[in-house]
């Protein structure tokens, strides 16, 4: 007969797929409709032989009474140690074939371990994006037909947390919600529930997986919530929490429901904050983060005062999550930046390719200036960048555009870059490959060999995508590319295209990440009380200058050819002085280092005719009156003035 799923129910409905059909061994299906509390009617096709699985398309559950290996009961469990032993192995397969054969090796297993068949199933072949890398794998097979059908025949014998834990793994690999074997298994939970005895862990291992079948209007989850509700969130234990918070964070919470239950919880996270383990302190940050909860910043800074001592513990994915979750929150603690420094510097070649684009994103979000990470990780890259995935590529090179360091093995940093470019140049999103040559140019690393594929029609309608415009920072990452490479690499043969001359931009200030920081207000005022005073009056410099080119000057002092100042309203100049009146916004947050963004632009304004005078913050904050202000800027500007030329 052939199977087919013509809707599947809120998560689950991603699975479907056209079916696979063999007149010689499947017999007619018959349709009908089924009804969901909530959650309206729904249209399935059952099979007239039961049970069903339904993995991204038809599973044959071979009922062969010959099938060997086979479990003969889950009721009568292997001794402790051999159950031990099977759920050792089944931890360290690899692949599902691997689970498969483990299964037909132990004719005995209990209920908890038949039901870890299922998750450790869904471990191998969850492709993260709503359905199995290879469902082909579990078609027809005997041993887990036959384990199904013993989990169906004895669920009402089976434990609490069996039942439930068994159920949650078949919605893990999608199974037919109208199967025999779901619907027994819910069916179970239903009369467990009634009792009104379930623990947290269960409460939450069934949460999940009603929400995975009907979604958040679902009857059934209500009454889970309630009950979960009357227990005493300030009474829960560590793993509890974790426990809810997962279930929480699976989407049981979207849409803003259950806040008053995570206020409790946050608290009570945050009062056993110093007893929690790496995995622990990661899974809560990893939680907090999908369910975006904002008003923690408490428990966030507590989280990270204690993961300071765990970060040579964490597992890589750990670690990722917890990144993750700084660079959401815009967190940054000295302690621990220096503690993931001294741990990257010893697992830079052994550490996973995303844990490490993950530092370097934090890195580069926070301004964090690192040279001895980023001399480790460019030497890293140099020989593991096989193991990097295209979007990875970008992400490393572009935090070190933000602070604008050059490795010390440039060299070969950039040979290998350029090698991995040429070789995976279709892999590579158009932003992401335009933000890689961008933070190129910001190093002072000319991608010639690209500029052209980038600077094409083709390209740009990529980078168009389904809007109608470009991203405007897109857009001023393009053009800057252009300008760098006809102001820095003269000697370039590069013609203009005539589609970058009708894209136009009129300033490269603008809000959000725009390849320009805006002055810091403060400074600025206090810097031009100091101008007035030097220059004897307000009309002979401006401030917030637009140039033709995209930039703005900070502040613009107009010369005559005498080297006398002129009033900000003349245009017959021969020089012009741009003072860059440099907060701390411009340089990296743990060091006074321009940043790269920053720098570029003084470059390209000195080619384009400027005498640049940088202002630093850390300079002129530290001088205690007007008149050291003054005598200050007198020296920057005109250094080799002995007296005022007015």
């Amino acid at each position: 007969m052939a199977l087919a799923v013509l809707t599947r129910l809120h998560l689950l409905r991603k699975a479907a797929v056209p079916l696979l059909s063999s007149s010689s061994i499947w017999s007619s299906s018959a349709c009908r409709q089924l009804s969901a509390s909530k959650a309206g009617l729904r249209w399935m096709c059952i099979a007239s032989r039961e049970p069903v699985f339904l993995v991204s398309g038809s599973i044959r559950l071979s009922r062969d009474s010959s099938v060997t290996g086979r479990p003969t009961t889950l009721l009568h469990p292997p001794s402790s140690d051999k159950d031990g032993v099977f759920k050792n192995s089944i931890s360290s397969c690899i692949s599902s074939q691997q689970v498969l054969r483990l299964l037909r090796s132990f004719p005995e297993l209990s209920g908890a371990a038949a039901a870890s068949v299922l998750h450790r199933l869904a471990d191998l072949e969850e492709d993260g994006v709503g359905g199995l890398r290879d469902p082909s794998v579990l078609l027809s097979d005997t041993a887990l037909a036959e384990l199904c059908s013993k989990l169906e025949k004895e669920s009402a014998e089976l434990d609490d947390e069996v039942v439930i834990h068994a159920l949650l793994g078949c919605t893990r690999l999608y199974l037919d919600p109208s199967s025999c074997l779901v619907v027994r298994l819910v069916s179970e939970s239903q009369v467990r529930l009634n009792r009104g005895s379930l623990n947290i862990t269960a409460l939450c291992g069934l949460a999940r997986a009603l929400f995975a079948l009907e979604g958040p209007d679902c009857v059934m989850l209500a009454e889970v919530m309630r009950q979960l509700r009357s227990k005493d969130a300030y009474l829960w234990n560590i793993n509890e929490l974790i426990d809810v918070y997962s279930m929480l964070a699976a989407g049981v919470a979207e849409g803003g429901r259950h806040q008053d239950l995570l206020n409790e919880m946050n608290s009570q996270s945050l009062s056993l904050a110093p007893w929690m383990d790496p995995a622990t302190v990661s899974k809560t940050l990893g939680a907090l983060v999908t369910l975006n909860q904002a008003q923690v910043v408490p428990l966030v800074i507590a989280l990270c005062k204690y993961a300071v001592k765990h970060v040579p513990h964490f597992t890589d994915a750990e670690l990722s999550v917890l990144l993750s979750a700084l660079m959401h929150y815009g967190y940054y603690n000295d302690f621990l930046v220096k503690a993931l420094e001294e741990h990257m510097l010893k697992t830079a070649f052994s550490t996973h390719p995303e844990t490490i684009s993950k530092l370097m994103q934090y890195f580069g979000q926070l301004r964090i200036f690192s040279p001895q990470v980023f001399d480790a990780v460019a030497e890293s890259f140099v020989y593991r960048a096989d193991e990097y995935s295209a979007e990875q590529v970008s992400q490393l090179v572009a935090a070190l555009g933000v602070v604008g360091y050059v490795p010390k093995e440039s060299g070969r940093l950039f040979r290998k870059l350029e090698s991995v470019i040429d070789a995976r140049f279709s892999q590579f999103q158009p932003k992401s490959l335009l933000e890689l040559l961008h933070a190129c140019t910001l190093l002072q690393r000319y991608p010639l060999n690209f500029v052209s594929k980038v600077l094409s029609p083709y390209f740009l309608q990529q980078l168009h995508g389904e809007s109608s415009v470009i991203d405007c920072v897109a857009l001023a990452q393009l053009i800057q590319l252009y300008m760098t490479v006809k102001l820095e690499c003269p000697s370039y043969d590069l013609q203009s295209p005539w589609f970058l001359r009708k894209l136009h931009m009129e300033s490269f200030l603008f809000a959000g990440n725009s390849i320009e920081t805006e002055m810091d207000h403060n400074l600025c005022r206090d810097v031009m009380v100091g101008l007035q005073s030097l220059l004897g009056n307000r009309n002979y410099f401006t401030s917030g200058v637009l140039t033709q080119f995209g930039y703005t000057l900070d502040v613009e002092i107009k010369l005559d050819k005498e080297g006398c100042v002129l009033a900000a309203s003349e245009d017959d100049v021969c020089k012009r002085i741009a003072l860059c009146i440099d907060g701390p916004r411009r340089y990296a947050s743990n060091a006074s280092r321009l940043l790269g963004k920053e720098a570029i632009k003084q470059r390209h304004l000195r080619i384009l005719g400027y005498e640049v005078v940088q202002i630093p913050y850390f300079e002129f904050n530290n001088l205690k009156n007007k008149k050291e202000r003054v005598k200050y800027l007198h020296q920057k500007i005109f250094p080799k003035s002995y007296r005022f030329s007015w």
